[in-house]
């Protein structure tokens, strides 16, 4: 951002005499910078903070979080050894939580970070670690910082295997919708719309099946302003995996315990097709 505006004003901690930092320590070079702002006394605000449960288990939970780790669970799936993922917030962000011992999965956040880590626990939050949606993170051995133009260079050049994120809508085509609502306040787009666009790199959706009113979420088109054409490969939800087979549709994969068909088709908006050997995989 520095490089591409008129005016930069950075704030900072301290100043430094000239020649007190090495090159290799400096992010942002003079020329990009027109005023500073010395701050001493700065307390760093942490907008969302988020750490790791000391009791990760299960017992006592609603059931509207059973049914979200139903579909974490699942997503966690998709995860295979050796590969670069970006996880959107909420849902997919903790589908790392349940990756599986001995795979080895390197996350990207959008805002410059390659290794994230777990949540931090309660005495190890650092202000200065946080992912694209502003949640407190750490970083594993060998993770590494870079700027935002770096980072989507990664995206648009394909250098993710997989993305992972929420949405409000899906198609039966593969169309998704997932960063606003007309009307809502929201504070931006976020990385979607580039992570969703990248030739090479898969796009798996989790969501609830239906809104909160009983309506469905995967529907003949979207009615909400979209993010990406035709860029879904598979959806999973707290009944169902669905594919999505370019000049088919949708092909259902895999059901949830407890989960007919029938009852998938009645909460769908769409047709869809049903793999032979669909069974109840989670």
């Amino acid at each position: 951002m520095a490089t591409a505006a008129t005016t930069t004003i950075a704030e900072v901690e301290e100043i430094v005499p000239v020649g007190a930092l090495r090159p290799s320590e400096i992010h942002v070079p003079g020329i990009h910078v027109h005023r500073i702002v010395e701050n001493r006394e700065c307390n760093k605000r942490i907008e969302k903070l988020t750490v790791r449960a000391d009791d990760e288990s299960e017992a006592g939970l609603a059931p509207a979080m059973l049914k979200r780790i139903r579909i974490i669970k699942r997503a966690a799936r998709e995860f295979k050894d050796g590969m670069y993922a970006n996880l959107g917030i909420g849902m997919p962000m903790l589908a790392s939580n349940y990756i599986e011992p001995g795979i080895t999965v390197h996350l990207q956040s959008e805002n410059g970070i390659l290794g994230l880590g777990p949540f931090p626990a309660k005495d190890r939050v650092d202000a200065d670690l946080i992912n694209a949606g502003k949640e407190t993170v750490t970083v594993l051995p060998g993770g590494s910082f870079f700027s935002s133009d770096t980072s989507f260079a990664m995206i648009r050049g394909s250098r993710l295997d997989l993305t992972i994120l929420g949405a409000m809508e899906v198609s039966q085509t593969g169309d998704l919708a997932n960063w606003i609502i007309p009307k809502k306040m929201v504070k931006g787009m976020g990385g979607a719309m580039d992570l969703v666009s990248a030739a090479n790199t898969r796009v798996v959706v989790t969501m609830d099946h239906c809104s909160k009113d009983g309506s469905p979420k995967i529907l003949k088109q979207c009615a909400l302003p979209l993010t990406g054409l035709a860029c879904v490969n598979r959806i999973i939800t707290d009944k169902c995996v669905f594919d999505v087979v370019p000049g088919r549709g949708l092909l259902l994969r895999e059901l949830a315990t407890g989960v007919s068909v029938a009852d998938v088709k009645s909460a769908t908006g769409c047709d869809f097709e049903v793999d032979p050997d669909a069974s109840e995989t989670y």
